[in-house]
């Protein structure tokens, strides 16, 4: 296949790449569509393909033995599924789904493994994206600890609108409880209070922010850490939206 050029690449981890990185790995990223609720990682099952996201946006879901289930981070654009790899490794105990459907391009682990094994430069930037996926795991505990419900609905939001285009998120309350570890009703009386003041607009099935800049105010430092670090780890297009992961 022939990838496009960085300037017009999505996925921010490919486009931080140099030209000659960039041209190492094209002869093995097959496009492909992502659809909802698509399993790309199984729990403790060998990875047999990562996902470079160019669209939509992937859930990496803890599970406990009995089945309890809560996401632990959400992977768009900026990123890609399987970062254990990077590590060396060729399993998670995690589960990565599909939460909002789009599109990738899917490399095999082994191809991906030999590239950085190639490339110094290839696996310096994919340790340091390894480095900001951890940090947004470890401040995903820091907010289900240490704030409430209306900061962790703030950012769970602004986190899914830095990985989309627009206004309209795609995903249902339901949906939005189980990854949170909410009950619905729980869920919705939080969606309510945010529709209540004008900060989004809520229907079946949708989520439309109204207010960026206020949603940001109720996330308060909930949000806001893992995306500058992010930034600093991987650096930001010019044309980027919204936070600095956007």
């Amino acid at each position: 296949m022939v990838l496009p050029a960085q300037a017009s690449t999505h996925n921010r981890l490919l486009a931080a790449l140099s030209h000659d990185d960039l041209a190492r790995l094209q002869p093995h990223l097959e496009p492909v569509t992502l659809k909802m609720r698509d399993v790309i990682v199984e729990p403790n099952t060998p990875i047999a393909h990562v996902y470079f996201i160019e669209q939509g946006i992937a859930s990496v879901i803890a599970i406990s033995p009995k089945g309890e289930r809560i996401e632990v981070g959400p992977v768009g654009r900026e990123g890609m599924s399987g970062h254990v790899v990077i590590q060396d490794l060729d399993r998670s105990l995690n589960q990565t789904l599909i939460q909002v459907g789009g599109s990738a391009l899917r490399m095999p682990r082994a191809e991906l493994q030999s590239a950085m094994d190639e490339s110094v430069s290839i696996r310096s930037l994919l340790l340091r994206y390894t480095y900001s996926a951890s940090v947004l795991v470890d401040h995903t505990a820091l907010a289900n600890g240490r704030y409430g419900l209306n900061e962790r609905l703030a950012r769970w939001l602004l986190m899914c609108h830095d990985r989309l285009d627009g206004d309209d998120l795609p995903i249902t309350h339901e949906f939005i409880g189980l990854m949170m570890g909410v009950r619905r009703a729980g869920m919705t009386d939080a969606l309510h209070l945010l529709e209540g003041v004008h900060i989004i607009k809520a229907i079946r099935g949708h989520i439309t922010v109204r207010d960026r800049i206020r949603l940001e105010e109720v996330a308060g430092d909930c949000y806001g850490a893992p995306e500058a670090e992010y930034a600093r780890m991987i650096g930001r297009r010019a044309d980027a939206p919204r936070s600095s992961m956007a």
